[in-house]
């Protein structure tokens, strides 16, 4: 099928919009926003906030201010309990962003492991401040028309946060981008708000700027292979079974999590979270259908996140299967409403493999 043209019979066809297709191609094509508000924003500052990060994240934190880190945290099992990324603010103050969904959760674990000697603040600025993703491969051309500080790679690289002023609203921006394209994170004043979306949506309007809605936000990270926390991720896997072991710095000294990744590292995963692709992309999974070995009754898993990837053509799937179907060409069914779907093992990412888009 041509890039972007997925057709479905009547029914799989109920579960697919033709909006979110379109949402998703303007932010592959051109310049997408993004609400971004609901993300909690928690400040971790104090003499101790350092330590107290490093000993929390898998991820070591004691980098240069203005970098961005993700990162996990960890059970002592070395099961992915939280993932977020953390800006260093200043020498001691960072700020920990994570979603929406996860935001009490997380909260509730930072603040469950600090310290009670006074040397460690930690604060939920969340309701105070508004955030706005603006995403595509027109996103700096639309920002620079609104906003005077270089804005180029070599001054503003990818993991990067940087103070920044767009049209006088006072804006903190990361250059993140959870859906796999150039872009940023805009953090800024609650107040102004309105104000800084209907600064971007009329500076972007010739340069095909679109408002993006949560269908098209997790189609686009799928395509990127992005995890999401609660169905690609969570307390009962770790970060070596999810492909997240380059997140993860074993040699920085002690953290919560850090013993019992070692053993598993030492003892070798028994099973990985594996991208498949289905062989007809008309076929369709929702989440959690179960993964057969091809032409068998052998359940080798279930299907963590599906969706449909309307910029390379493919309806995309991952789910954790033992390791020797860990493979690309892995052939898979998966049974959807009854019916098996043939699926093959595939190199991820399936878009921007290597990253020129994101951190061009």
């Amino acid at each position: 099928l041509p890039r972007g043209e997925i057709t479905r019979p009547d029914w799989a066809g109920r579960q697919w919009s033709p909006i979110q297709a379109s949402e998703h191609l303007a932010a592959r094509r051109h310049a997408a926003l993004f609400d971004l508000s609901a993300f909690a924003k928690i400040e971790v500052s104090g003499s101790g906030a350092l330590a107290f990060l490093e000993h929390l994240c898998a991820n070591r934190i004691d980098r240069s201010v203005g970098r961005v880190v993700y990162t996990a945290m960890l059970n002592e099992r070395g099961g992915i309990v939280c993932d977020l990324t953390v800006t260093r603010l200043a020498a001691d103050r960072f700020l920990v962003l994570t979603g929406a969904g996860m935001a009490m959760h997380d909260l509730a674990w930072i603040r469950h492991h600090a310290p009670d000697d006074g040397s460690v603040h930690i604060e939920d600025v969340s309701a105070g401040t508004c955030s706005t993703g603006l995403w595509g491969p027109r996103a700096r051309d639309l920002l620079s028309r609104v906003c005077a500080d270089d804005l180029t790679n070599r001054a503003f690289p990818y993991c990067t946060a940087q103070r920044i002023t767009v049209d006088l609203v006072p804006v903190l921006a990361l250059r993140l981008s959870y859906i796999g394209e150039l872009g940023w994170e805009l953090y800024a004043p609650a107040e102004q708000a309105l104000k800084l979306w209907d600064t971007l949506w009329e500076a972007g309007g010739d340069l095909g700027v679109f408002a993006l809605g949560g269908g098209a936000f997790d189609s686009l990270r799928l395509e990127k292979g992005y995890r999401l926390w609660g169905a690609d991720i969570h307390s009962e896997y770790t970060p070596f079974e999810a492909g997240l072991s380059w997140a993860v710095k074993l040699d920085k000294g002690e953290f919560v999590g850090r013993r019992a990744l070692c053993e598993s590292r030492d003892a070798g995963v028994e099973r990985q979270l594996c991208c498949f692709t289905f062989d007809d992309p008309a076929s369709v999974a929702l989440g959690k259908e179960p993964i057969f070995e091809r032409g068998s009754n052998r359940v080798l898993g279930y299907v963590t996140s599906a969706n449909c990837g309307y910029h390379v053509g493919e309806f995309i799937c991952y789910g954790y299967v033992p390791t020797e179907f860990a493979f690309e060409g892995a052939a898979v069914d998966v049974e959807y409403f009854g019916e098996r779907h043939p699926a093959t093992g595939r190199a991820e990412p399936r878009f921007d493999a290597d990253r020129k888009r994101l951190t061009s």
